[in-house]
């Protein structure tokens, strides 16, 4: 499990650093502003899932392979978006924007619930659930204020719904199945949610009407 786990979260932590690195490159922010971006992105969620948990200092602190994997991804995106083509850079970044967001927050949802089982809390559904959700959208609140565009939470609404229902999955399955086969079910679940939201642009309704994704 604890290997599943690790794996689960370099993935996760790979796929975030390349969407919060994507959004900085669009951005036209230098190398070092990618990369920080990268690293906020890829462990924002996991500090605020430590900080609810009471580990101190967060994971990232102790576990430098985290930031240090995100750093090395947020170059690789510096380095090819000198190499991009205008004409295509834009559907480029939304393509890549898309699935590597999706599959991170399928990923740390799923990395957030299972934190809050190992840690004793998997009789309350709704704190492993918000520990869930927390780790899979707060590195992307971070990303979004840092960037100056409003959070995807606030305005694409299938963003954290994907989060919630795979949260919720997870516990069921969790109580039924056991761990491993909640948090793969949860990582797909949220994944495909999210690719398909984003590729269907569902949306809540907004403010003043219904609004579609843009």
């Amino acid at each position: 499990m604890n290997l599943l786990i690790l794996v689960l979260e370099l993935i996760g932590t790979a796929a975030f650093a390349v969407s919060g690195a994507t959004v900085a490159a669009k951005k036209n922010m230098d190398i070092f502003g990618v990369c920080i971006m990268g690293i906020v992105t890829a462990c924002g969620g996991g500090v605020l899932r430590d900080l609810f948990l009471g580990v101190l200092p967060p994971t990232m602190f102790t576990r430098p392979i985290y930031p240090l994997f995100a750093i090395v991804f947020s170059v690789i995106v510096f380095i090819f978006s000198f190499r991009r083509k205008p004409h295509i850079h834009q559907t480029l970044y939304e393509l890549v924007q898309t699935i590597a967001d999706a599959a991170g927050l399928g990923v740390f949802t799923a990395v957030g619930v299972s934190a809050g089982i190992q840690a004793g809390y998997g009789g309350n559904w709704f704190f492993t659930i918000f520990l869930g959700v927390i780790t899979g959208v707060g590195g992307g609140v971070f990303r979004d204020v840092l960037a100056g565009i409003p959070p995807s939470i606030f305005v694409r609404h299938i963003y954290a719904l994907a989060s919630i229902i795979g949260a919720v999955l997870c516990c069921a399955i969790n109580h039924f199945f056991g761990m491993t086969p909640a948090i793969l079910v949860c990582v797909v679940t949220v994944t495909t949610i999210r690719i398909l939201a984003a590729g269907f642009r569902w949306s809540l309704p907004h403010a003043g009407g219904i609004k579609k994704e843009h």
